[in-house]
């Protein structure tokens, strides 16, 4: 064999040596299976809430079931917060709060050091509300400073926009999209003012004024965002029995959920 055939079959072995090593580095095994429940979450709903909220949590108990399918992390349900003082919350990786937030002042107390102790928070709608009946200065700061100030009535659908389109959490959403019927809050101070808040979608004006009974004519509008100062999100949709009907908004709720656990103090428990 010449030293010119040597030389040829040598290169091609080379090409052939590298392009293997570089597909494997590049691509790899695409899936990530779990081994064991990755993280362990509690949803807290409340039945004494008015009908449409009601609802709202009881499909929002069957959407995070659903997510739960296959075991892929541990999942606790109550309507009684007070079985979960301190020393058991600090167990869960995140706590989600579909339509209250707890109104006794142990359970308060308990759910404000979770949180100032690393633990994560995805609420909904009326998990947010406050006013000057609330007696509760922290949730007022940890929702970023804002006091429900007004609402459009009947629920409808809206336009809404990102304001931030490369967040893990809205990344991978269209940069407007038509959000299923509720009844929109707007807070005063907008939480936007506040610079440790990010605000991530936002009604957009176009759609005022906005109602038909109760009118909403102007202002800032945020409706999902995330106070930096805590591992948190807050999500304004929760109202009826219309909010799971989107692929959009349900996708917005997936990655509002993984963003949060994935922020752990312990490590993103998706990358183990």
């Amino acid at each position: 064999m010449t030293n010119n055939k040597l030389h040829f079959i040598f290169s091609l072995l080379f090409f052939f040596s590298i392009s293997l090593l570089n597909a494997q580095d590049n691509t790899g095994y695409p899936a990530n299976y779990a081994k064991e429940p990755r993280f362990k979450a509690l949803v807290y709903y409340t039945t004494h809430a008015e009908e449409a909220h009601v609802k709202f949590a009881e499909q929002g108990v069957e959407f995070f079931k659903r997510l739960n399918y296959g075991r892929g992390f541990n999942l606790d349900i109550t309507a009684d917060f007070s079985q979960y003082p301190y020393e058991k919350l600090k167990e869960y990786d995140v706590v989600v709060m579909l339509n209250a937030t707890p109104q006794a002042k142990d359970q308060r107390e308990a759910f404000e050091k979770y949180m100032k102790n690393g633990g994560g928070w995805v609420g909904f709608h009326a998990a947010a509300y406050n006013d000057k009946n609330t007696n509760w200065p922290w949730l007022v700061e940890f929702l970023g400073g804002g006091i429900f100030y007004c609402n459009n009535w009947p629920p409808q659908p809206v336009k809404l926009v990102m304001d931030n389109t490369t967040h893990p959490v809205t990344k991978n959403l269209p940069s407007s999209f038509i959000a299923p019927e509720s009844e929109w809050y707007q807070w005063n101070p907008s939480p936007r003012e506040n610079k440790d808040v990010e605000v991530l979608l936002s009604i957009s004006p176009d759609n005022y004024p906005l109602g038909i009974k109760d009118v909403v004519n102007f202002g800032d509008f945020p409706i999902v965002w995330t106070n930096k100062k805590y591992r948190m999100i807050y999500l304004n949709m929760g109202h009826g029995d219309d909010e799971f009907t989107d692929a959009t908004q349900k996708l917005l709720f997936v990655n509002a959920f993984r963003w949060v656990v994935s922020q752990n103090t312990k490590g993103d428990p998706f990358r183990k």
